[in-house]
């Protein structure tokens, strides 16, 4: 795969939504971090600069080696990236006078200028800065301003070399991803040939120059993303490809069954295991949302472990990882970005574990998957499928795990999922689910009191899970909904509804 763009990371939680707007240009794009910068620059035909939650001004500031970059490649800097170019080459940055955070309107445009083209005075950006560019860097000319923010944009004359103080990524900047197209396409030249057709041909190509013949053993969950990687590996091995699919005691009501008939037909070469008691023995007990991630996980391995050494030769483990699950659990690419959660696919394998990881999506984004999925002939149904946590209900239980529990939100998940496709709502969400919360409450039935669980209903609208909102469905649904729960679900009296955004809240609870 030609790697067209690199973006380097200084912390952002910003970053991966430019490689994002950068791939939806259809541009390949790749995230490092700052301090680990590939070697080799030649095939890199573009460089954009993160934000960064540090300050230029302090003595811990990240700072990257662009000798072989600034001057020599069309560089973009992002807010902090910006904010370097002004600081470590004879301008200055120093702390703001005014709150620099939220929407503003850009009060001067410079004329002309291809970087800016299509874009005008009273154009929204979002800025998320405290300090500010009093000095431009040497050489530069300002191309942009807002009201409080002066040096919203420049430009170094005699370089392709760009500052914005603003997030062009964002969905806040209007007119952001024409910003990134003008800089990439108009003034970097970089050719939009990143296309799901492309990456399937690359991807299938890679793979079978890395696995050669060998046995590659891949956890299936029925999901978009497990099934894409399966059909990505089938297309590269073939016969070689052995497929697992491991009930953890955790999935939703009759899916062990339902998801092996999916795959009937497939040509893949799938096998049950049922393992769904080891899965409750590890968890007993345990109520941390990490602890129970990281035991799942643990058992994942474990009972692939078992598995491969039935497979004669086996060498590789493929696994489903998708790009939102790399940066949550660690950072975009290990760098300096704040763990959000650890996703129990993440992390490499156990040292007494000897086969290799295959993650043909780890860069790839949820709807990037999707596209993909679609371009080698998926099923719509299939492919629309909402996303389901690795660790299924556990991590939809809050507090300790007991097959009880697993039975009532089985069963109130399964309410609310066959409800959302009945009343022709299921794809107009994103994810949906039901979460069992550790408190009781005190209900009638009848004539007596009852005393029992309360569980919240969540389903928002997303494009890759990094940010989301809550879905506005109609009182009827949710009056419907909740009276079919509390009828027919031994153990729940109550049902709310869950109108969080993420952020802050994230789409699980834990």
């Amino acid at each position: 795969m030609q790697n067209n763009v690199l973006i380097l990371d200084f912390g952002s939680q910003y970053t991966q939504l430019i490689a994002r707007r950068v791939r939806e240009l259809n541009i390949y794009c790749e995230i490092k971090p700052f301090n680990n910068q590939p070697k080799d620059l030649s095939s890199y035909k573009a460089v954009i600069l993160s934000g960064s939650p540090h300050s230029v001004r302090s003595e811990d500031a990240p700072h990257p080696d662009l000798s072989e970059i600034k001057g020599k490649k069309p560089l973009l800097g992002v807010c902090y990236g910006a904010q370097y170019l002004a600081q470590f080459f004879d301008g200055e940055v120093g702390q703001s006078n005014t709150r620099e955070y939220g929407r503003a309107k850009l009060s001067m445009v410079e004329e002309g200028e291809t970087f800016l083209e299509g874009v005008s005075t009273g154009s929204q950006v979002w800025m998320s800065h405290s300090d500010t560019i009093k000095k431009l860097p040497a050489g530069a000319k300002r191309i942009a301003s807002t009201h409080d923010v002066e040096n919203a944009g420049y430009k170094i004359e005699g370089e392709d070399t760009y500052g914005i103080q603003f997030h062009p990524e964002v969905y806040h900047s209007t007119d952001g991803k024409k910003i990134l197209e003008n800089f990439l396409v108009k003034i970097a030249g970089v050719a939009q040939t990143w296309t799901p057709d492309a990456f399937v041909d690359t991807t299938v190509a890679d793979l079978k120059d890395k696995l050669g013949d060998d046995r590659v053993i891949l956890g299936l969950s029925g999901g978009v993303d497990s099934t894409v990687a399966a059909t990505l590996l089938h297309k590269a091995i073939g016969k070689n490809l052995y497929c697992i699919f491991v009930n953890n005691g955790l999935l939703r009501k009759d899916e062990f069954t339902q998801v092996l008939k999916q795959y009937e037909g497939m040509g893949l070469n799938v096998k049950g295991v049922d393992a769904s008691a080891r899965f409750l023995e590890a968890l007993e007990g345990e109520s941390d949302p990490e602890t129970k991630r990281k035991a799942i996980g643990r058992v994942f391995v474990e009972v692939f472990d078992d598995e491969s050494k039935l497979v004669e030769n086996a060498k590789w483990l493929g696994q489903g990882t998708i790009y939102p699950d790399v940066i949550e659990s660690v950072s975009a690419t290990g760098g300096p970005s704040a763990t959000i959660k650890s996703h129990h696919n993440v992390g490499g394998l156990p040292d007494y574990m000897t086969l290799e990881v295959v993650e043909p999506l780890r860069m790839l984004f949820k709807d990037e998957v999707r596209r993909v999925g679609a371009s080698m002939g998926l099923s719509p149904e299939l492919l629309g499928r909402h996303p389901f946590p690795g660790p299924g209900l556990a991590i939809r239980i809050l507090g300790d795990i007991t097959a009880e529990k697993v039975r009532i939100l089985q069963e109130v998940d399964h309410i609310f999922i066959s409800s959302l496709r009945e009343w022709g709502l299921y794809d107009k969400v994103w994810q949906a689910g039901a979460m069992l919360l550790p408190v009781n409450s005190v209900g009638v039935m009848g004539d007596e009191r009852t005393y029992e669980k309360c569980v919240a209903l969540r389903a928002v609208e997303s494009t890759d899970g990094m940010t989301a909102d809550w879905v506005n469905l109609p009182y009827e649904f949710l009056q419907k909904v909740s009276n079919d729960i509390i009828n027919k679900v031994k153990g729940v009296n109550r049902v709310v509804y869950d109108i969080s955004s993420k952020p802050p809240a994230t789409i699980e609870w834990e």
